[in-house]
């Protein structure tokens, strides 16, 4: 039996990111993609920065609020430009306008890049 193709899809995280996050994730700096709203089935990762593309593995994903996932010892895995963990709550409250609520951390290995 044959399982459709949206169910193949369903079991990979897709990310659009900027430029600038492709290649903070490319280069193995940021280890941590921090989203909002559910986590998805699957242990794949997909980003995508405009036509290039980065494959890897979601090796363990959490939800929490940000003062549960974002912490000293990993805030520059998540913001690598980050100098210090209020420069990182900064840059996140500048993405997203606010930082409450629910926030998924999900943590990576990434190896393949298109």
């Amino acid at each position: 039996m044959s399982l459709p193709k949206s169910y193949w899809f369903s079991l990979i995280s897709l990310f659009m990111v900027k430029k600038e996050v492709f290649e903070w994730v490319r280069t193995g700096q940021k280890t941590i993609e921090l989203r909002r709203g559910k986590a998805k089935e699957g242990d794949n990762a997909v980003f995508q920065s405009g036509r290039k593309i980065l494959r890897g593995k979601i090796v363990k994903k959490e939800e929490g609020s940000l003062t549960d996932v974002l912490k000293q010892d990993n805030y520059k895995d998540i913001i690598p430009i980050a100098h210090s963990l209020e420069e990182a709550i900064a840059y996140l409250k500048k993405l997203y306008g606010t930082i409450d609520g629910i926030l998924l951390p999900t943590h990576l290995s990434c190896d393949s890049y298109d």
